[in-house]
């Protein structure tokens, strides 16, 4: 439903509080496919099509943060194109177990086919493909 109010249309990017920055940014890199980028004040953030995760090392120097971030945190879930099992051993490739999956979940467009692995801080990362 409407509202009079603020009417959203996307999520620019979200931040991560991570243990270090480097190890983050390899996982992401070699896992997802992220591409760095380094920007004002040496900060650094993760991009992927048209979003991007910015990531603060614990604890942050940044002037703002949340109320008490800390690593490990997060749980995100990214869609891809990949199909499923070429994502599984693509990662398993890399060393990185898949805690569950593949199974069906629910999303923000409908059913999702998931799979289930963790970060370098412990983060939950879903990855999965849209069922039609």
């Amino acid at each position: 439903m409407a509202s009079d109010g603020i009417v959203l249309d996307r999520l620019d990017h979200l931040v991560l509080t991570v243990r270090d920055v480097a190890a983050t940014c390899r996982f992401y890199q070699a896992a997802l496919g992220m591409r760095r980028e380094d920007f004002g004040g040496g900060r650094v953030a993760l991009h992927f099509g048209r979003q991007k995760i910015n990531l603060h090392p614990h604890p942050s120097p940044v002037e703002i943060v949340a109320k008490d971030p800390r690593p490990g945190t997060a749980d995100l879930c990214f869609i891809t194109e990949t199909p499923i099992a070429a994502a599984v051993a693509h990662l398993e490739s890399l060393g990185i177990d898949i805690e569950m999956g593949p199974v069906e979940r629910t999303g923000a467009q409908g059913t999702l086919n998931s799979i289930y692995c963790r970060d370098p801080d412990g983060n939950l990362i879903e990855i999965a493909n849209t069922v039609t």
